[in-house]
């Protein structure tokens, strides 16, 4: 027997219409957070970053590909990573239908990450995804945009992460992805260590370029990828929502029925 309040058609009306109000409340203010977005002031890039594509090696502006805007996801896949983060890669099967639609609206999708680039093409492979990655193993622009940290930045607790410092890293017994929490879970789940895996972050950047310069236009991490997540708008519709009262249920889309 439901515990869920139960009413008519007209009741559900009533109640629906009023939920309507405040979501046309929440899309217009959407609206105007994507015109504020779209306010903040451009940082011209004038240092050079290298990364490695299935094209050969490339500039920051080469991974525009032509096209005058770049949205940079900053997928968590980091060089002693065996797999890709199973978050960033349920994010990435939404990525995957989308690039084409922004690729002829001027936009070019790139995820980018630190693993080599043949750990990245065959991890793409095995996920059937055909979106552009580039590595960027050896350089340093995934610390430049602060979701890629030093193990020396953990000891000290110099990690600053969504626009603010974080608490020092607990190094402690536990965290070698025995299962006993979720980023333990995860951690196992790309065959490395708590510590290890905490070195690599999910964010997104944007970037323009005019005249040959480039510029970056705006970032967000952690809560703010959810937005991009396709997913969870699904699920926020759904009659039990998000429902993860234990932490992370998902898996990478090849894993599930495995038991």
């Amino acid at each position: 027997m439901t515990t869920h309040l139960i009413g008519s058609r007209d009741e559900w009306l009533a109640a629906r219409i009023e939920l309507l109000g405040k979501e046309k409340e929440l899309t217009r203010l959407g609206d105007d957070l994507a015109r504020q977005r779209q306010l903040l002031p451009w940082v011209r890039i004038d240092k050079e970053f290298h990364f490695d594509t299935e094209e050969g090696p490339a500039a920051l502006a080469d991974l525009f590909r032509g096209r005058s805007q770049l949205l940079v996801y900053h997928f968590m896949f980091g060089p002693d990573y065996k797999a890709g983060c199973p978050s960033c890669s349920a994010i990435a099967d939404g990525l995957n239908g989308i690039a084409v639609h922004l690729a002829n609206h001027d936009v070019t999708l790139m995820a980018v990450s630190r693993a080599p680039l043949a750990k990245l093409q065959a991890y793409k492979q095995r996920m059937g995804w055909t979106f552009p990655w580039a590595s960027s193993t050896d350089g340093a622009f995934n610390f430049d945009f602060n979701v890629s940290f030093t193990e020396q930045q953990q000891r000290d607790g110099t990690v600053e992460y969504n626009f603010q410092r974080e608490p020092v890293f607990e190094w402690r017994s536990g965290q070698e992805g025995d299962g006993t929490s979720a980023r333990a879970n995860f951690a196992a789940m790309t065959g490395t260590d708590v510590p290890t895996y905490s070195r690599e972050r999910p964010g997104m950047s944007a970037f323009i370029i005019e005249d040959g310069v480039v510029y970056h236009t705006y970032s967000t991490y952690s809560r703010g990828v959810d937005g991009i997540w396709s997913m969870y708008p699904w699920l926020d519709r759904a009659p039990k929502g998000r429902n993860e009262p234990s932490g992370p249920w998902w898996r990478r889309h090849d894993e599930y029925g495995r038991g």
